[in-house]
């Protein structure tokens, strides 16, 4: 401990580095960042950050506060452009309690233990998310509206505006860190686009995604526009997702374990089994996977989301696809997550509902491959097709009666959980709305 404290002292004083931001997530997936002077340096990286955890949304009360956040060696980071010409490093930290037990409350924490589960039997959990989001100009005044960046489309490049700049921005400075972004393009509504990254352990994603989530919104501001990851702001255009590309691989990544070249989908028995349990338990982990209120007007028929539980090979319609691929190329897709959640939270069930199918041997139903947003009720009753929860109340009502999120996540991350958004529900469906003043007060 001693020699790493020490070698990471001397690559900081190599680096130049004038200030640490030390990072953490809140329940909801918001990242909470603490700033440390040189003269605190060596102290943070023996003795961790003392930090008030009932300021934070899901972790304690006053009465239990006191929580440590210990730095992670392994996520050092130089921050690009640095404000004011300072060098900045940024650790992501594991969060302890006073008595030096890790936090049951600490989000990575959760990915953390269901990653170990999976790697005693020498494998591992990757995953590639496709992240979504809209950029908006500012008023006058510099707030946020809800007017695009630009009025481009599906793969449009946007030579006019600012919408092309920030993409290319985003790029470089995810290069600068070291993330190997893959790719990045216009979506199909205006001002909407997507970063891909390049498939990678699940908690490494996780902690790039929470930096993401920060690049994204400071490059933006940078060019005077406002990024948002609300998952629908604008009515009647496509909402925004974050489709999570998963597989498990054996230790070192040799071989990837969803792929069966003799198999009728090319899908080894472990990854039928998997999918399986996905399909199974969705409603269950919806309210992770989609969490937010306004999640649930992105998932609606007919603006490409998933609404029915089904997977396919070619149909983007359904909520698992299977993309041709071979080798270490197979993988699922899962669509319904969206970019506003928690990245360490929401893979974490993705992984726990896997598992559940692995464990029990779950079957998936036969792929659907024809367009379910225009079949009728009775043609998906009579396929096996369920609907996913239609509101975040209802998603909670599933989450609220499942073991296997409680197990998954732990009682103190479950119980908060629901704490936290029951009240932002509650909140909502007590809110009387514009639409509904213009619908019926003129005539009721």
């Amino acid at each position: 401990m001693e020699d790493e404290v020490k070698a990471s002292l001397n690559r900081l004083k190599q680096d130049n580095i004038d200030f640490l931001q030390v990072q953490f997530t809140d329940i909801v997936g918001a990242v909470k960042s603490l700033t440390l002077p040189k003269n605190r340096f060596e102290s943070a990286l023996t003795e961790g950050v003392v930090f008030d955890g009932s300021s934070v949304a899901g972790y304690a009360q006053i009465e239990e506060s006191d929580m440590r956040a210990h730095l992670d060696q392994a996520t050092y980071t130089i921050l690009p452009e640095s404000a004011g010409g300072y060098r900045v490093a940024r650790y992501i930290c594991d969060v302890y309690t006073p008595d030096g037990e890790r936090f049951p409350g600490d989000p990575r924490y959760a990915l953390q233990r269901i990653l170990e589960k999976l790697q005693k039997k020498n494998m591992d959990f990757f995953v590639g998310p496709e992240f979504e989001f809209f950029v908006f100009k500012r008023d006058s005044n510099g707030n946020p509206t809800a007017i695009p960046s630009d009025y481009g489309g599906y793969f449009d490049n946007t030579p006019i505006d600012a919408a092309n700049e920030i993409r290319q921005d985003i790029l470089k400075h995810l290069y600068d860190l070291g993330y190997h972004p893959e790719a990045a393009h216009h979506e199909v509504a205006y001002g909407q686009h997507e970063m891909d990254l390049r498939y990678g352990q699940a908690l490494v994603m996780a902690d790039r995604v929470a930096m993401l989530k920060s690049i994204i919104k400071n490059v933006a501001q940078k060019h005077g526009m406002y990024a948002t990851f609300m998952p629908k702001p604008i009515n009647g255009v496509n909402g925004s997702g974050m489709h999570v590309h998963q597989s498990i691989m054996s230790a070192g990544e040799k071989e990837n374990l969803f792929y069966d070249a003799k198999a009728k989908y090319g899908m080894s028995e472990l990854g039928m089994h998997y999918m399986g349990g996905i399909l199974k338990n969705i409603n269950q982990a919806s309210a992770v996977l989609a969490s937010w209120v306004n999640s649930y007007k992105r998932l609606i028929p007919g603006y490409e989301a998933p609404v029915y539980i089904s997977w396919a090979n070619k149909n983007r319609s359904a909520l698992i696809r299977v993309p041709a691929g071979n080798g270490m190329r197979k993988r699922m897709e899962l669509r319904c997550p969206d970019s506003a959640g928690n990245p360490y939270l929401q893979f974490a069930v993705i992984l726990g509902m896997g598992l559940d199918g692995i464990e029990h041997k779950i079957n998936p139903p036969d792929p659907v491959e024809k367009d379910i947003f225009h079949m009728t009720a009775a043609e998906r009753e009579k396929n096996g097709i369920q609907s996913m929860p239609e509101s975040l109340g209802e998603a909670l009502h599933h989450f609220r009666n499942s073991k296997l999120m409680r197990e998954v996540l732990g009682d103190h991350i479950f119980e908060n959980f629901i704490t936290v958004k029951q009240r932002e529900w509650d909140a909502f469906r007590s809110y009387v709305t514009t639409w509904e003043l213009d619908r019926y007060l003129p005539i009721l």
